[in-house]
């Protein structure tokens, strides 16, 4: 599979397997079969615990696989514990990148925001020099979010997950993220299948046609000719596979323009400034039954 270069040097996929809301080991084993080797999870999915399992029964060394997670909002004030918890449920000696999910609580009465992210991200640091961790990451974090911690870091954050689409293509965090020599990973690479949606957006189609190739598959080689990591879920077979098969077409430059200009469509509707993701959980109690 073809890879992305990470700023400290270290190569990742150029595509990843989202494990959001998958429940059985099965669709892990199936993706391993196809050839992924990053997996993406997270402490708020409950499926740490899956991915764990799936691992362990593919009969795979640890070290063929790049597992990344993440800390919760309600697990910030204790990184080390937070990643304790995750290592456990995934049953590994070590995270390969560990990420703060959210940069901040709802709304504009979360006036520490920075320092929490600050303290958070310098207890990762310290777990990244204990051997716990190799790389560090962050998720949902836009320019200003993603400053504080270049600004005040001694081990800068490799990648950053954002909800990023045809339809939502949030150009000026990609391009704060590209002046600093951040990759960005793309959460939710479909959409969420609101009305109109991006699988059946009539430029997407007319590509998919031109190529000979799904509306899903379009949608993630425009991802990766923009220099993003797509993280797409899936769960059948079928999917599984025709999501790694885009690196046999290229679109032009003028195809990648015509959807990057796509009117704004199927946005999630969370911004990490103003909106939060309710946990289903309390950090001690997180479970994947």
């Amino acid at each position: 599979m073809n890879e992305f270069t990470l700023s400290d040097g270290s190569r990742i996929p150029q595509i990843g397997f989202g494990t959001y809301q998958i429940q059985s080991p099965e669709p892990v084993l199936r993706a391993i079969e196809a050839g992924y080797r990053f997996f993406d999870t997270a402490s708020l999915y409950e499926t740490e615990r899956t991915l764990g399992k799936a691992l362990r029964e593919s009969g795979l060394p640890r070290e063929e696989f790049i597992i990344e997670t993440k800390l919760w909002i309600d697990e910030m004030d204790n990184p080390a514990g937070a990643l304790g918890r995750s290592l456990k449920r995934l049953d590994t000696d070590y995270a390969d990148i560990f990420m703060i999910h959210w940069p901040r609580e709802t709304g504009e009465a979360d006036e520490n925001w920075k320092e929490r992210d600050l303290e958070t991200y310098r207890g990762m640091e310290k777990l990244v020099e204990a051997g716990k961790v190799r790389r560090l990451g962050l998720s949902n974090f836009l320019p200003h979010h993603l400053k504080n911690i270049l600004d005040n870091c001694s081990i800068r954050p490799v990648v950053n997950q954002l909800e990023v689409h045809p339809g939502y293509t949030q150009e000026a965090a990609l391009r704060f993220c590209r002046d600093n020599g951040v990759q960005v990973m793309a959460w939710s690479p479909f959409g969420r299948g609101q009305s109109p949606d991006i699988l059946g957006n009539r430029m997407v189609a007319y590509l998919a046609e031109k190529y000979g190739k799904s509306t899903r598959q379009i949608t993630l080689r425009y991802l990766i000719e923009k220099g993003i990591m797509p993280i797409p879920k899936a769960t059948s077979e079928e999917h599984i596979r025709a999501n790694l098969d885009v690196f046999d077409f290229n679109l032009t430059e003028d195809e990648v323009s015509m959807l990057t200009g796509m009117p704004q469509t199927t946005w999630l509707g969370e911004h990490p400034d103003f909106a939060i993701p309710t946990a289903r959980s309390s950090a001690e109690n997180r479970t994947d039954s």
